[in-house]
């Protein structure tokens, strides 16, 4: 399971980039642009090298979207002062119940 290392560089790395996304999109800025590309372009760079070690690509890539998702919902929540409906925490609960599933073996 070496897979799991640059897999969680790669989920990392994406959220970090979405945060400075986020702050683009609030301030705006050419130096929070260029770092959310840069976060992308190596988050991608750790997909690669996930994909090399052997997470597979159904198996990482659902990892990857569902730990990312999960990970950005709460720093909006938290952070952004986002909201979500009830019937999104449940979509929330089943993405981890997705995770758990994925990981049983």
């Amino acid at each position: 399971m070496i897979w799991v290392l640059p897999l969680v560089g790669l989920i990392g790395f994406e959220v970090v980039a979405d945060i400075f996304a986020k702050e683009y999109s609030l301030k705006g800025g050419w130096p929070l642009w260029f770092a959310a590309i840069a976060g992308y372009i190596i988050c991608n760079a750790f997909w690669l090298y996930a994909l090399k070690s052997g997470s597979g690509l159904a198996r990482g890539g659902t990892i990857f979207a569902v730990a990312t998702a999960i990970t950005v919902v709460i720093l909006g929540v938290h952070f952004y002062h986002e909201s979500l409906k009830p019937l999104q925490y449940g979509g929330i609960a089943l993405g981890i119940v997705s995770l758990v599933l994925i990981f049983w073996e």
